[in-house]
């Protein structure tokens, strides 16, 4: 990534957390943020597929997204959102048909990044992109997105 392009997403991130604090802050419930979180990111950012899974238990079950048609559920430790899940941390997989076990919703993606949502120190959920183009996401995108995940969270009353 070149000087500008960093300098490029960075800015479009800080427009997004400020687009995304206003649209959460007199909004408590946490599938109208997702949605609306979800919409602002794919529309700015212009990824693949952008979306939330949301902790039912032992499992993920698919929330508000843009983009084709996703996997409903994702079991605990399985995919690269399972394995997000389970080890509550970022994952950033530059090809995903090099992730052990996983999970091809769609053909199309090709890299993907996936960060865990809390509320109240509890995960609640998982926050999915994917992207058609290989090596898409690095350590800029997991920055930003963990920052809009923290907004989300904080702004919901769970």
């Amino acid at each position: 990534m070149t000087e500008q392009e960093y300098n490029e997403r960075r800015e479009k991130y800080a427009l997004l957390c400020r687009q995304i604090s206003s649209l959460c802050e007199e909004e408590k419930d946490l599938i109208a943020n997702m949605a609306n979180t979800a919409a602002a990111i794919h529309a700015t950012m212009g990824f693949f597929w952008t979306g939330f899974y949301i902790v039912r238990g032992n499992e993920l079950v698919l929330g508000p997204f843009q983009g084709p048609s996703a996997c409903t559920r994702i079991p605990y430790g399985k995919g690269v959102c399972g394995t997000c899940m389970k080890e509550e941390k970022t994952i950033i997989v530059p090809d995903v048909e090099e992730f052990p076990g996983h999970i091809a919703c769609s053909s199309l993606s090709k890299s993907e990044i996936v960060v865990p949502l809390y509320c109240k120190s509890q995960l609640i959920g998982v926050l999915d992109i994917d992207s058609t183009e290989k090596d898409t996401f690095n350590e800029v995108d997991a920055y930003w997105l963990e920052h809009i995940c923290m907004i989300l969270g904080d702004s919901s009353d769970l």
